[in-house]
């Protein structure tokens, strides 16, 4: 372009417009972000940042996608709301990696969630000897089949003419590709030495007065009298495996069943967490997942475990660390698969690149955690050739080690100079200093936020008083004195993953903090050799079991004193004020929305137009409590209804007791009604802490509990975690960040690298004698930070 031309019009579309933005708790918010630029926004938990970035600005670029389509295509697909927002413009194709865990099919892996495992079955069709057929021989999750039919063939006189057809798949015929078979332990369902009558079925509700004790001593195929171990083959299968078969028992027509299917059906069809604990209990004495003992938990058929190159299956080959399948997939040579060979290098490199060289392919990915999901997703778009494209990630340093946000940074970087917009939602200060522009949002959480409080550089969100700004800089000191432990808890020989037999004493009375790099096998020893039973409370950050009925007051037992309640001041029976009972909105079910399934792609939600999202019949809502209804409740902050639940007419002590527990692990923003599908992995840990904390064990289980967690409510946690321990438990704490490091008591600190390269302890001790070691990452790093 020449000197002083004018610039072209297309030139001017430099910023993502946003103005008057009114989702969730956003008060007008007006914003101008930059385009190729690494924009991050901040903020507590709770001011807005999710509902600005993914709420209005992705969910505006999704919709404005699908109108796209022809509309054939969009006759099968909802309408999106549009976004309450005045304006939007200058967006582009917004591309989302958030921290929503991977399927937990059991046969999805991190090979198949990735394009590795697809090269290489091709690499494997194409090299392997014995030569087995196509890709899909090598595939787990494709079963074997043959079938052979007639087709009329006309060649001036019809006949008919045979023809067969065969496809060859990987998948063992034993476990479908699952790797495990399930068995049920028959001892946990009777006692052989006892007869019917005498009650030797042992399954919870089968007693011999219960109705289906009465079923099974009256139905005729076997003596009542007589004990168990004298039923000939015959008896044995009828009361095991008989198929539904319709009898007559004190004159009542009834189905008859083996109890195998039975319990199959009533048990283990159900979520193992949605049980009675009685039930549960029985279920998990009774099932046992052993490996399938054909295919040794490969999930390959015979055929494809025993063909090979250089004398690897592809078995061999998913198991092994990413790391070690790079190295063996560069010693390959050969000319025919060069660019095959060149793309999966590329795949397993950035494995490695983005810190999860520790995984294998063979990984459920059911089984990662939030933050290593994210980094997954992340894989499929760094070698990716689209440019100008919007990438909306949220907290993409959960679960990293310092010396590991370095690196995530780098990749940051790598695709915004590829010439792409990048939106991150992020509380470490690491990841908000290399932003070129920052969105500040606050002041406080929930109806205290919404607002845009900053909008600049670094520099000037530092100068600013936002309460980010405040806390940027912030660094823990070291504690002048530590607490003494009181006994130890001993571990010897931990082998779990990738552990090397350790012996390590976990002291008690106080606060541990376990530390290393992702993979190096802190949650491996933690979780693995900390025996969960009497006295110990794990929480980690599995998704809360629950449908999207579930939220924060039902969950805590908080909703049960809150009907009872308003019962009581009005009247009439509790099971009106349930959404998922008599009170409920008949046409959405006292969901609040309406959920359209599409199958292939995402499903949707709409408010309900009958209840306007209030989950309640009108008659409902006419009875009051303090004033409210029960749905202006279940809207209520935690911090608000701790106060509303605490005196007046609306007084409610086993109410506000859980109320202040949640408060206490800063979940003081969360309305109680809101759906737990919606909370990020950090609030659903510290949703089960509250529910915990007034159980009575001794030892506290942790895992990364300031995941989520904004700079300023790191402090309110430390005092959480410091009151418990003064209370007479002991805290375990997985943990990266260096603020708990620094008030921890006592640190173990595991390394040195990540998978088979970590598995060891490399330092017990203070963390002021980690600090003066110096040899270890988390040594080096945490000197850093307390500036020593």
């Amino acid at each position: 372009m020449t000197k002083g031309a004018d610039v072209h019009a297309a030139d001017s579309h430099e910023m993502i417009r946003v103005h008057g933005a009114r989702v969730n708790n956003l008060k007008d918010v007006s914003v101008e972000i930059p385009k190729r630029r690494l924009t991050v926004f901040t903020g507590v938990s709770g001011s807005g940042k999710s509902s600005l970035v993914f709420g209005t600005i992705a969910a505006e670029s999704q919709r404005l996608i699908n109108e796209t389509y022809s509309a054939f295509v969009q006759g099968f697909m909802p309408t999106l709301a549009r976004p309450e927002v005045d304006v939007l413009d200058g967006l582009t194709t917004a591309i989302i990696v958030d921290q929503q865990r991977l399927g937990a099919d059991p046969r999805s892996t991190v090979g198949t969630a990735t394009d590795a495992n697809a090269m290489l079955r091709i690499l494997f069709s194409r090299l392997a000897a014995p030569h087995l057929g196509p890709p899909s021989a090598y595939a787990f999750n494709v079963a074997s089949v043959q079938a052979s039919g007639a087709i009329k063939v006309d060649k001036g006189a019809r006949r008919a003419e045979k023809v067969t057809f065969s496809r060859t798949g990987g998948m063992c015929p034993r476990c479908e590709g699952r790797g495990a078979v399930t068995d049920i332990d028959l001892t946990q369902l009777y006692d052989d030495t006892k007869s019917l009558r005498e009650g030797a079925l042992t399954i919870p509700g089968y007693s011999v007065d219960g109705w289906y004790g009465r079923i099974y001593t009256g139905c005729g195929f076997f003596d009542p009298d007589k004990p168990i171990a004298k039923f000939t083959k015959r008896e044995l299968h009828d009361l095991l495996h008989k198929e539904p078969t319709k009898i007559k028992v004190e004159g009542v027509n009834l189905t008859y069943e083996g109890l195998i299917p039975k319990i199959q059906k009533s048990f283990l069809a159900k979520d193992v967490d949605s049980l009675q604990p009685h039930i549960r209990a029985f279920v998990e004495r009774a099932v046992t997942f052993t490996v399938c003992p054909d295919c040794a938990g490969t999930r390959l058929s015979e055929g494809a475990r025993t063909s090979t190159i250089d004398g690897v299956s592809i078995a061999d080959a998913c198991a092994m660390q990413i790391t070690d399948l790079a190295e063996w997939v560069r010693g390959l040579d050969d000319p025919s698969v060069a660019p095959l060979l060149t793309a999966l290098g590329h795949s397993l490199d950035s494995f490695v690149e983005i810190g999860l060289g520790y995984l294998s392919l063979d990984r459920p990915s059911g089984t990662l955690s939030g933050g290593e999901a994210q980094r997954v997703k992340m894989i499929r778009h760094l070698g990716s050739s689209l440019t100008d494209v919007t990438y909306v990630f949220d907290e993409p340093t959960t679960g990293l080690h310092p010396h590991d946000i370095q690196r995530m940074n780098g990749l940051l970087l790598r695709l915004r100079d590829k010439g792409n917009t990048v939106l991150v939602v992020e509380h470490k200060p690491e990841t908000i200093a290399i932003a070129d522009h920052v969105v500040d949002l606050g002041p406080g959480a929930g109806t205290g936020g919404g607002a845009v409080c900053f909008e600049g550089t670094v520099e000037g969100l530092r100068a600013s008083d936002t309460v980010t700004g405040r806390h940027l800089d912030d660094r823990a000191s070291l504690k002048k004195s530590v607490r003494k432990a009181t006994g130890a808890l001993q571990i010897r020989g931990a082998d779990t993953n990738n552990l090397r037999g350790v012996d390590v004493d976990i002291p008690l009375g106080v606060l541990v903090a376990v530390t290393g790099v992702a993979g190096s096998g802190k949650s491996s020893l933690v979780h693995g050799s900390v025996p969960e039973g009497e006295g110990v409370v794990s929480v980690d950050q599995g998704g809360i079991r629950g449908s999207r009925r579930s939220n924060p007051a039902t969950y805590t037992g908080l909703l049960d004193p809150i009907r009872k309640a308003f019962a009581k001041a009005n009247g009439v029976k509790p099971a009106l004020f349930s959404a998922n009972s008599e009170g409920a909105c008949p046409t959405c079910n006292g969901v609040g929305v309406v959920y359209t399934d599409l199958a292939m792609m995402a499903g949707v939600a709409t408010t309900c137009e009958e209840c306007e999202g209030r989950r309640f019949q009108a008659a409902v809502l006419e009875y009051r409590l303090g004033g409210r209804d029960i749905s202006e409740v279940l809207a209520m902050p935690v911090s608000e209804a701790e106060a509303f639940f605490a005196e007046g007419d609306a007084r409610l002590p086993a109410a506000h007791r859980i109320l202040t527990r949640l408060s206490d692990v800063g979940l003081g923003y969360l309305t109680l009604g809101q759906p737990l599908t919606t909370l990020s992995g950090g609030e659903r840990q510290r949703l089960k802490l509250a529910t915990h904390m007034g159980d009575k064990g001794g030892i506290y289980v942790l895992d990364e509990p300031t995941a989520g967690l904004h700079l300023a409510d790191v402090e309110q946690l430390l005092g959480l975690l410091d009151r418990l321990v003064d209370s007479g438990k002991s805290v375990i704490v997985v943990e990266h960040h260096q603020a708990v490091m620094a008030h921890a008591d006592w640190i173990i600190d595991l390394g040195p690298g990540a998978g088979h390269d970590g598995g060891q302890v490399v330092f017990e001790g203070t963390p002021a004698d980690l600090i003066a070691d110096g040899s270890t990452l988390t040594g080096r790093h945490l000197g850093e930070y307390v500036g020593e």
